[in-house]
């Protein structure tokens, strides 16, 4: 199981750019596609309510089956994706999204959707980390400005997704004759795509440094999908009052910190050669929170609170233009186009600065940025012109997400060891996931709490959206102080000293089939 002589790495293999650019536009294309399917189910929520004679209550589901079991396996399957191979995680997961996909389309009630929709997640989960431990190996730090591109490329997936899948599910919705089933056509489409390039565009074969101890810890990986499964349901229902609710936050609590213990002690055990032996390694190697100086953690609570930001924004905003307003579907998503062109250009902008700006700024400048969408939404004027609030604000939206998502992976991508990179990936996803749900819950207990009183003295529902709104306000500008503060010093992404890498694993034989073979 050790080898006592392990050999070192090969050289890395020459790759051709056009090779590069495909790999990077699947990765790319496996982010878009899991970030779209979050947004666009959300704004089709009442076309889909009425046509399946859906309760109101019940219509979250559609939304947090995904999140629910995408953001609760990303771990795992970050470590299946490091182990065993992340091509071969990348493909099963493309498989099982494209089939559950494309099954969303022919549901006729909403339990079975939810079903679905769960599943779907559980190919989301699989693909993403596995797509980022890809760009990591395929763009090592040598790599300079492609493997900045390349990331850059990557993160900017996520906000061009949620907005793609605000903007094209809204126009589905309304404008089809299919209605709200042929947004699960296109995600079905794409996720065919993002299948077939991952099987022709990585090479068949890899050489890697693979670890040493390929077991898996299973009570880690139990403690831990069961701690965050019930925080998730948790602060999905978070608003709903209820002894029940306490119990399981409590129990989630209690999962996860037993989750943390365990985790200690494999990492500590695996220190010593002789308890090694009867122990597997640690899912989650708890020093990954402390490498570079402890930053790759502030960089995943930074993750959590801007996620929280930006979902308080996305998700009051379409409530606020189709409930509060009035506007269809179509004109709510002309008014948040702008969101789309901006990733677009916060796409490019990333790419060329990485590596000549401070991490330090480029991430402190993003989150307040994105602070100032909601900033304009707590201060609206509802008979103002949509260029006053409206339109600035969905040009500020996604900046903090693009920004984070290059520099911060690019930071934490550099802190790590190679055999880490998709666990690595898998811990950043489900900070995002976790700081979506804590957001719009947190936004929607104060909704309903000022909506009360608004009930009671007047019946304008405008203070219980800006009040969301300022919440929104208040988790960006925490995101931009832990920024400043715990980032000082930081400097430009390959200049920055990352401390410790791998402690736990080293290179033992070189293969060629973990991080590349086809199923």
């Amino acid at each position: 199981m050790h080898d006592p002589h392990p050999s070192p790495p090969s050289p890395p293999r020459r790759r051709s750019n056009w090779r590069g650019v495909a790999i990077a536009a699947t990765c790319t294309t496996a982010m878009l596609v899991n970030s779209s399917n979050n947004t666009s189910v959300a704004i089709a929520l009442p076309t889909i309510g009425a046509a399946l004679h859906t309760r109101a209550a019940a219509l979250q589901w559609l939304v947090s089956a995904y999140s629910l079991s995408s953001g609760c396996l990303l771990l795992f399957c970050g470590h299946l994706a490091d182990v065993h191979g992340r091509k071969r995680v990348f493909v099963i997961g493309s498989i099982i999204l494209f089939a559950f996909t494309l099954a969303c389309a022919f549901v006729h009630d909403e339990v079975t959707l939810a079903v679905l929709r769960g599943f779907q997640g559980v190919g989301g989960a699989a693909t993403i980390p596995a797509a980022l431990g890809i760009l990591a190996h395929e763009f090592p730090p040598s790599s300079g400005r492609a493997r900045a591109a390349a990331f850059a490329s990557f993160s900017a997936g996520g906000p061009i997704g949620a907005a793609f899948g605000m903007i094209l599910g809204g126009l589905l919705t309304q404008l089809s004759r299919y209605t709200w089933r042929a947004q699960f056509y296109l995600s079905a489409a794409l996720a065919f795509a993002t299948l077939l390039l991952g099987i022709f565009s990585s090479p068949a074969q890899v050489v890697v440094a693979r670890p040493r101890d390929t077991r898996t810890d299973w009570p880690g990986a139990i403690l831990s999908a069961a701690g965050l499964i019930l925080l998730v349901f948790v602060l999905g229902q978070g608003a709903g009052p209820g002894q029940n609710i306490i119990s399981l936050l409590l129990l989630s609590i209690l999962l996860l910190a037993l989750f943390g213990v365990w985790e200690l002690y494999l990492e500590r055990a695996h220190s010593k050669p002789a308890a090694a032996r009867y122990t597997p390694p640690p899912l989650l190697p708890p020093s990954i929170f402390t490498r570079a100086g402890g930053r790759v953690g502030v960089v995943y609570g930074i993750a959590l609170l801007q996620f929280a930001a930006f979902m308080i924004w996305a998700f009051w905003v379409q409530l606020y233009y189709q409930v509060y307003i009035g506007y269809s579907p179509v004109r709510t998503v002309v008014r948040l186009t702008p969101m789309f062109v901006t990733g677009i250009i916060c796409n490019v902008v990333v790419a060329l600065i990485v590596r000549r700006v401070p991490t330090q700024l480029i991430l402190a400048s993003g989150t307040l940025t994105t602070a100032l969408a909601p900033l304009l939404f707590a201060l609206i004027r509802p008979s103002a012109p949509y260029w006053s609030f409206g339109f600035p604000a969905a040009i500020c939206s996604v900046v903090g997400i693009d920004f984070l998502f290059a520099a911060g992976m690019l930071m934490v991508s550099d802190a790590v060891g190679p055999g880490e990179q998709s666990v690595a990936g898998g811990v950043f996803q489900t900070m995002t996931q976790l700081g979506t749900s804590f957001g719009v819950t947190a936004s929607t207990i104060l909704f309903n709490h000022i909506q009360g009183r608004a009930n009671f003295f007047q019946k304008d529902a405008l203070p219980s959206y800006q009040a969301a709104m300022w919440m929104g306000v208040g988790f960006g500008g925490l995101a931009t102080l832990l920024a400043l503060v715990a980032l000082r010093g930081v400097g430009t992404i390959g200049k920055q000293p990352q401390g410790p890498r791998d402690t736990t694993e080293k290179p033992a034989e070189n293969h060629t089939d973990t991080n590349a073979a086809a199923p």
